[in-house]
């Protein structure tokens, strides 16, 4: 049986990703932060003994809390630094990814426009995508496909965190509404169950016509 470890999988976008794969029969397992939590490496590590395998992997995590440069300190940086591109780097150095598989990330929209509230976030996920996007070419050669996924404004506790006022918010939106999370969990699913294998390398922007760039 194909075999899926989604980080984050207990709420949210995870979670949604999660219910899509199970119902396409694959044998999940939905990471809480009390079986990983990126931000410490000695919890990845010990994730590691155990799961070291798997076709498909779901990089996942939450977020910092929105600060102005000059109030972050010390301790955020290296928080956020060991949740948002070292734990995930010590992950894909040490897991393997079967062939065929898939790695799916899940970023954000700051990787392409970054937000003065959301600083960290902002560096350190455009870092991590970064090195993903160099490593798809090591992962093709097993035919192992690398979506980046970089949602827009998802209703999530994390989008109820960031927005004071989510229905003012929505009616700014191209489609008047925040994206579902169950759209990207379908998404993944097509992706998985249709076998598209040659979209990889590549940064999907879910966010409803929200951002203004282009690619």
């Amino acid at each position: 049986m194909t075999k899926a470890i989604v980080l984050g999988g207990s709420r949210g976008i995870g979670k949604a990703i999660s219910d899509s794969l199970k119902s396409i029969k694959i044998d999940v397992f939905a990471a809480s932060k009390k079986d990983i939590d990126t931000s410490n490496l000695d919890s990845v590590k010990k994730f590691l003994e155990i799961h070291n395998e798997t076709d498909i992997l779901i990089l996942n995590t939450g977020g910092p809390e929105p600060k102005p440069f000059s109030s972050i300190i010390e301790e955020d940086w290296k928080k956020y630094h060991n949740q948002l591109f070292l734990g995930f780097c010590t992950i894909l150095q040490k897991i393997k990814i079967n062939e065929n598989g898939y790695i799916f990330l899940i970023s954000s929209n700051v990787i392409k426009e970054p937000n003065m509230k959301l600083i960290i976030s902002s560096a350190y996920r455009a870092a991590f995508t970064e090195v993903f996007k160099v490593l798809s070419k090591e992962y093709a050669q097993n035919n192992i496909s690398c979506i980046n996924i970089a949602p827009g404004p998802i209703n999530t506790d994390r989008t109820k965190e960031l927005i004071d006022n989510i229905k003012e918010f929505e009616k700014t939106l191209p489609m008047k509404r925040l994206g579902e999370p169950e759209e990207i969990g379908n998404f993944v699913k097509a992706i998985v169950e249709n076998k598209v294998k040659y979209l990889s390398g590549i940064t999907i922007n879910f966010d409803g016509a929200n951002s203004s760039y282009i690619f």
